[in-house]
């Protein structure tokens, strides 16, 4: 009987195996299909050294692909396996809102996209900052459990973006910017009563959609926060101007998409996404109303505070 166990060991090897040259094509494939994902996780979470044309990342894939390359010819013999319980594993991600084809697809053509078409950082690490302006006026002004706030939000949300497929993760930012565009057509510049600061109320700023920089900061932060955004307001000295939190440096490259490919093209069309870097590495997007679309150039450079809405 103990003869027996290794030729039944080969007999099962032999048919989990494909024949040559098919094994060698198998293996390729694969090893395009494996490297891709993991070179995506790897270049979202690995520093980037911003190496011209991106040649650390050419690396970066080069070794990926050769280590999955030599591993899948060690599992040569059992190859079929290996292609079932990766297929496996992706049609289950798409299935039940894992990491699956769709999520594969979208985080590669985002990242090919911002590589050719980087966006415009403002490594502005905000730690000592000047007492903010009006604080407690501000903080009280931007009524977002307002009855009137959530509504006009709601709205916005149903008004703008509900065709768009995909990105279900970042949901919650592109109805923010659905937010954003609805204000951003209606909103009138005037300024306060001359020699006064007069700080509105979101729900009343929804009255006329006028008011000054200050009056759109406070309605804008109300709106995000409303729907469940994090918003803060930057001071500048002679300027106040929302900002929205929208992740790391991994989501920016899809948020940069999504913004010039597929939720303002028009706007941003041969234009820079232009985000704040704070001291923990997150990504703010400029919502000011001088902006045709989220990230749009700083009126000011200059950042005297930040106000924070949790």
């Amino acid at each position: 009987m103990i003869p027996q166990i290794p030729q039944k060991i080969k007999v099962v090897r032999d048919r989990l195996s494909l024949p040559k040259p098919w094994d060698t094509v198998v293996i390729f494939l694969l090893n395009i299909l494996i490297a891709i994902p993991i070179f995506i996780i790897a270049h979202q979470n690995l520093i980037n050294p911003e190496w011209w044309l991106h040649v650390d990342r050419i690396f970066l894939f080069l070794i990926i692909l050769i280590a999955i390359q030599l591993a899948l010819r060690l599992l040569k013999t059992v190859i079929i396996i290996c292609v079932f319980l990766y297929l496996i594993a992706l049609v289950w991600g798409t299935l039940f809102g894992g990491y699956g084809f769709n999520a594969v697809y979208e985080d590669y053509r985002s990242m090919v996209y911002t590589m050719a078409d980087d966006p415009n950082p403002q490594d502005i690490i905000i730690s000592k900052l000047l007492p903010f302006p009006n604080k407690g006026k501000i903080m009280d002004a931007v009524n977002f459990d307002n009855p009137k706030v959530r509504n006009f939000a709601l709205m916005a949300t149903t008004k703008h973006f509900t065709q768009v497929k995909g990105f279900r993760e970042y949901r919650r930012i592109i109805q923010c910017f659905a937010v954003f565009k609805e204000v951003r057509n209606r909103w009138n510049y005037v300024n306060d009563p001359k020699g006064q600061e007069y700080i509105a109320h979101a729900s009343e700023s929804l009255q006329h959609f006028s008011g000054d920089c200050d009056d759109h900061a406070i309605l804008m932060s109300a709106l995000v926060r409303a729907v469940g955004g994090t918003p803060r307001i930057i001071h500048t000295g002679g300027h106040l101007y929302p900002e929205m939190l929208i992740g790391n440096k991994a989501d920016l490259e899809n948020i940069n998409y999504l913004i010039k490919e597929v939720l303002f093209v028009d706007e941003s069309r041969g234009k820079e996404v232009h985000y704040h870097i704070d001291e923990r590495g997150q990504i703010w997007l400029n919502l000011d109303y001088t902006a045709k679309y989220p990230g749009g150039p700083f009126m000011s450079e200059e950042i005297l505070g930040a106000l924070t809405f949790n």
